[in-house]
């Protein structure tokens, strides 16, 4: 089995370092970027590597596209090839829309939809040189159904989802195959903030009656790298417990 190599943002923490665990125990090599935790991603990186797979990490802001064009750059350096991106890395924002200004809104599309474009557009020129590849977006189920106190993050995250379905018309022929996830309540760091009554009061609107993991998250995103997922593409695949 040839070697093959996913590049992931985000990967030092929560969605993004479950993801970077499964592939590598499937036997991918990892590269992955991180902004400001030194300490967790090194302790990923370490993880990984326990896997007997080749690991490169780098600080990167994504919002910033020299810093983005010398993170793809240096991994195609280590790997040659990318065969799977995962566009994981991502902000979010509670607040009424009344009360955002500029600032808020910069912040919010720069990290969730202007690091994805970037780092979309650095790596596919690999993927064609290749003829092939795999892109992952992480969008969320805000970004399909709107959330409110949540309206800049809810449209950042429709972007994504536009952006999948669009790319994916674009380089189909390219057998450059692109899906979005669409994750509803997941357990991270991000929803840290919620009391328990918050929790449990979401819990109840769910056919299922549970809240997902990063692993559920994960395990899917290892499918859609895989040839089981050959004849998806463009799609928005939710993972959310049945919340609509």
């Amino acid at each position: 089995m040839k070697e093959k190599t996913l590049l992931i943002t985000g990967a030092s923490r929560g969605i993004g370092a479950e993801i970077a665990k499964l592939f590598a125990q499937n036997g991918y090599n990892i590269s992955f970027c991180y902004k400001k935790s030194d300490i967790e991603a090194k302790a990923v990186e370490e993880e990984l590597k326990k896997f007997n797979i080749k690991v490169y990490s780098q600080k990167a802001d994504l919002t910033k596209i020299n810093e983005v064009k010398n993170f793809v750059e240096n991994s195609i350096k280590v790997f040659k090839r990318i065969d799977v991106l995962i566009n994981n890395a991502g902000v979010s924002l509670q607040k009424l829309f009344i009360d955002c200004d500029e600032k808020d809104y910069e912040y919010i599309f720069d990290s969730n939809f202007k690091s994805m474009v970037l780092t979309t557009k650095f790596v596919l020129p690999n993927m064609l040189k290749f003829k092939g590849g795999k892109i992952i977006n992480i969008s969320s189920i805000w970004g399909e159904i709107g959330g409110s106190c949540e309206v800049l993050y809810s449209a950042s995250k429709s972007a994504c989802i536009g952006f999948t379905k669009a790319l994916s018309k674009e380089y189909g022929l390219e057998n450059i195959i692109v899906n979005a996830i669409s994750p509803g309540f997941i357990l991270t760091d991000m929803n840290k903030n919620l009391s328990e009554n918050e929790i449990e009061d979401y819990k109840n609107t769910l056919s299922l009656n549970k809240l997902g993991t990063t692993q559920d998250v994960a395990e899917l995103a290892l499918f859609l790298a895989s040839k089981k997922s050959d004849y998806i593409t463009g799609q928005v695949i939710g993972i959310n417990g049945g919340a609509y």
